[in-house]
């Protein structure tokens, strides 16, 4: 008998505790709740909205929001800060046209490739490139191109040999994916 006048009071108590946690305060209303100033339902003191907005999961939740994630970028937003668009014509032409560099670094969301010295089929100079392509029109001013030898920058003939051949073969990329 002595056993289930144990298991009574426990399960009182138990329920005296889970009911106190329903409160607005939380816990059983020590500094919030009972012991506090009272207000009316659905307003909040300062201090406690300061306490709550400056517990580790609201900071960890607002960092979240502010950062982001990868699933951003898909998810329709169109303020141009956020989503990056990059033609993929002149990207695939800029792999096709500069095949003879190894890559270093490639992002197609912010349209970077980064490629290391490699020499040109037939040719005896060693180049080094960093395209950017920054828009989605299939369009001149959407790529830019960095070209480096190793005794210093490219000539201007050179970037511009180098610009038209990725362009062109842009245009092809796109004639040909029309026909399909």
């Amino acid at each position: 008998m002595g056993y289930g006048k144990h298991l009574k009071t426990f399960t009182i108590l138990a329920v005296l505790l889970a009911l106190a946690g329903c409160g607005t305060g939380g816990g059983l209303g020590i500094g919030n709740g009972l012991f506090s100033k009272r207000s009316t339902p659905g307003q909040v003191d300062e201090n406690t909205l300061r306490q709550r907005q400056n517990t580790p999961v609201e900071i960890q939740n607002r960092e979240r929001r502010e950062r982001g994630t990868v699933w951003d970028l898909f998810a329709g937003n169109n303020d141009p800060n956020v989503t990056v668009e990059v033609n993929k014509y002149i990207w695939n032409a800029s792999l096709d046209v500069l095949n003879f560099l190894p890559i270093e670094a490639a992002d197609p969301f912010s349209g970077v490739i980064v490629t290391g010295y490699g020499r040109p089929p037939g040719g005896g100079r060693p180049y080094r490139a960093t395209i950017y392509v920054q828009d989605p029109a299939l369009d001149a001013r959407s790529l830019n191109i960095a070209l480096m030898t190793q005794s210093g920058p490219a000539s201007r003939e050179t970037v511009r040999a180098v610009e038209d051949a990725i362009l062109t073969r842009a245009r092809q990329l796109r004639i040909a994916d029309g026909r399909l």
